[in-house]
């Protein structure tokens, strides 16, 4: 007998097909009665890039105010795709939105951050959206690949959906 799904971790990079996984987190979380936990983790920014913004910013708070409004600016994106979701799901579903338990943003290096919380939370599921881009990346995407590879608990990577014919 398999385990059920009592948290599922549903990770979004804020893309067209993270919406689209967010579908089957949805759905899944009807089927199992299951609690939605929502992560978005922003990229740490890499040396280079810590050095590019000391070297072009020279004012402290500044760089510190950079840094923070990208934490804001993800967490009013995800906020907006959400509202977006449910106002534009059957109304018989906006009850589900109910399931939805915690939604954060975080900074940090997303595969291990992914598989830390998900541990933290003590999920049963991890649902996350394959990445469009390149064509190796395009089956999965190298977050979505390591998760996969390196996650102990079952680990849902939904592809993109076909393009519709006009």
């Amino acid at each position: 007998m398999l385990p059920q799904v009592k948290k599922i971790l549903y990770c979004t990079d804020l893309s067209k097909n993270a919406s689209y996984a967010f579908q089957y987190a949805v759905y899944l979380a009807r089927e199992t009665g299951a609690d939605i936990h929502v992560l978005k983790v922003v990229e740490r920014l890499s040396s280079d890039e810590k050095l590019t913004l000391q070297s072009y910013v020279l004012n402290q708070s500044s760089r510190e105010e950079f840094l923070h409004q990208r934490l804001n600016h993800a967490r009013e994106r995800l906020r907006q795709r959400q509202d977006y979701f449910w106002e534009h799901i059957a109304p018989e579903e906006r009850a589900l939105r109910t399931k939805i338990v915690g939604c954060e943003v975080v900074e940090g290096y997303p595969e291990q951050t992914i598989l830390a919380r998900s541990r933290e939370l003590e999920c049963d599921l991890i649902i996350m959206g394959a990445h469009e881009k390149g064509w190796f990346h395009t089956l999965l995407g190298s977050v979505a690949k390591n998760v996969l590879r390196e996650s102990r608990i079952p680990t849902l990577i939904v592809p993109r959906p076909e393009k519709q014919t006009a």
